[in-house]
């Protein structure tokens, strides 16, 4: 068997997952970040993206928005405002979510809230990224 460290990826609204897993790359700010097992302390800050797990050989992938992670003790804790695993994502609604993102940023104007628009485009991206779209 292969060493394994806990992931809990928490949301406000609840636990995506708690589960022992063998590798995690996380969308971090900077760029992305991979952990081992017995990784050392580590806090950063995530963007939205893809966090991508590796478990018992297999790897899943996770949509999320923004957050924080936090690595220690052989245990990954994701704190983001948004996750979906990819089997738990609605395509049809993710690429209905990205066509009024571009719809929006292309039409501009004072009425419309660039950064709003441009977080919410980036959302729809990491859902299909995640989903396999």
């Amino acid at each position: 068997m292969a060493k394994t460290q806990r992931l809990d990826i928490v949301t406000p609204e609840r636990v995506v997952c708690s589960e022992e897993v063998e590798f995690v790359v996380a969308p971090g700010v900077e760029g992305e970040l991979g952990f081992l097992p017995e990784h050392a302390p580590l806090v950063s800050a995530l963007k939205t993206g893809v966090l991508r797990v590796q478990q018992d050989g297999k790897t899943y992938k996770v949509a999320i928005s923004g957050g924080f992670v936090e690595v220690k003790n052989s245990r990954v804790i994701v704190l983001a405002d948004t996750a979906e695993r990819e089997d738990q994502i609605d395509v049809e609604r993710a690429e209905a979510a990205k066509k009024r993102a571009e719809e929006r940023l292309a039409k501009g104007g004072e009425g419309i809230d660039q950064a709003r628009a441009e977080a919410a485009l980036q959302r729809a991206i990491a859902r299909l990224k995640a989903a396999g779209r």
